[in-house]
């Protein structure tokens, strides 16, 4: 079924999405294919696979797009991304890490090589127009940026494009430096649409109201969002010039106190970066009503944690899921039907309805 949405692309006129686009199982059943299908998702790192001939099995978006991949590193040393279901019966490939030198299916043996390549299958000499291309492993698109990884399985657009926006501001950084924190990472249960939560992160509106510890670091006055085609980002400067960022010379925010940038990718990603590292963000749709959230935090300078904007994320994060749970019992109300855009201050908001709205009515 083909449903229909549009957002008025003047901010001052628009209103938002109906309460409908979250309360309608057969609208979040079609942004499965309509828009995660279409997008890109962050797989995690190149410590996954950190040796030669070594293969790690995931599931991307467990519960929603629960698409089995493996992500492998061949003898060259090169990352590829596959899926991990054997083209014979659709039995998993690979069940665990480890060393392997051949991705052989336990079922009937078919064998492929690191790159998905298929070699050998027993008991088909007499299996004619075989094999095929097709019966090696799908492959993905994979995209590094630094040693994240990142996977789209049929994208609508192209994830350099985005990679090369987040490059101006935070390019400086030595993102190979990074070092992943798991004391750091956690996973939050949200009962509440994932578009609800992302719509919460894309405006620094509710700063004053929800964040009190979080809005005497920023300050709200010069707080800014920028919009791009596929991603946009909010700028949080401080008045306390010991909690930011040390930009180079010829840095587009150079001379200003920015104690964090707040990068979203369309359609759930998001990456925030302190002057301690990064915090990584994934929204996961569960179910109508429930997301999870993974904090995934890679750390550069450890002497800073706990300091500025990226200090208490955990409080903040429940301070957030509060309000956003509330929204959630509040879109089921008959008597509410749509909103209106701070023009000032929901630019994100507005540009992620729009997307919402083109990918959706496509």
């Amino acid at each position: 079924m083909r449903h229909k949405f549009t957002i008025d692309p003047d901010i001052t006129k628009a209103s938002t999405l109906p309460s409908s686009f979250y309360r309608s199982q057969i609208v979040f059943e079609d942004i499965k294919e309509k828009i995660f299908l279409k997008s890109w998702q962050f797989i995690g790192d190149e410590a996954l696979v950190k040796l030669p001939k070594s293969a790690h099995p995931f599931v991307l978006l467990e519960g929603y797009l629960t698409e089995p991949l493996l992500l492998t590193r061949d003898e060259k040393g090169d990352i590829h991304c596959m899926s991990n279901v054997c083209t014979h019966r659709a039995n998993l490939v690979v069940l665990g890490d480890g060393k392997y030198k051949k991705l052989t299916c336990m079922y009937h043996g078919r064998r492929f090589d690191l790159k998905g390549n298929f070699e050998h299958m027993p008991e088909f000499q007499n299996a004619k127009n075989f094999p095929r291309e097709c019966d090696g492993l799908h492959r993905f698109n994979l995209r590094h940026w630094g040693q994240l990884l990142f996977t789209g399985l049929d994208p609508a657009f192209n994830f350099d494009e985005v990679i090369s926006i987040m490059q101006e501001r935070i390019g400086f950084l030595p993102l190979h430096e990074l070092r992943f924190d798991a004391s750091l990472s956690k996973e939050y249960l949200v009962q509440a649409h994932w578009a609800l939560y992302c719509d919460n992160y894309l405006e620094g509106f509710h700063v004053p109201f929800v964040h009190e510890d979080l809005n005497k670091v920023l300050d709200y006055g010069s707080y800014t969002t920028e919009i791009y085609k596929y991603c946009n980002l909010q700028v949080g400067y401080t008045n306390h010039a010991g909690e930011t960022f040390d930009l180079p010379q010829g840095h587009t925010d150079h001379g200003k106190n920015v104690a964090a940038y707040y990068y979203w990718v369309f359609p759930n990603m998001m990456f925030n970066f302190y002057p301690w590292g990064l915090s990584v963000n994934i929204v996961k749709p569960v179910s109508l009503n429930r997301t999870k959230v993974s904090f995934i935090s890679y750390v550069l300078d450890p002497e800073k944690l706990e300091k500025g904007a990226g200090q208490a994320l955990d409080k903040v994060e429940r301070e957030d899921e509060f309000v956003v749970e509330n929204v959630q019992k509040g879109i089921n109300s008959s008597f509410y039907k749509a909103g209106r855009f701070s023009p000032e201050r929901e630019k994100g908001v507005h540009h992620f309805h729009r997307l919402l709205a083109e990918f959706i009515s496509r």
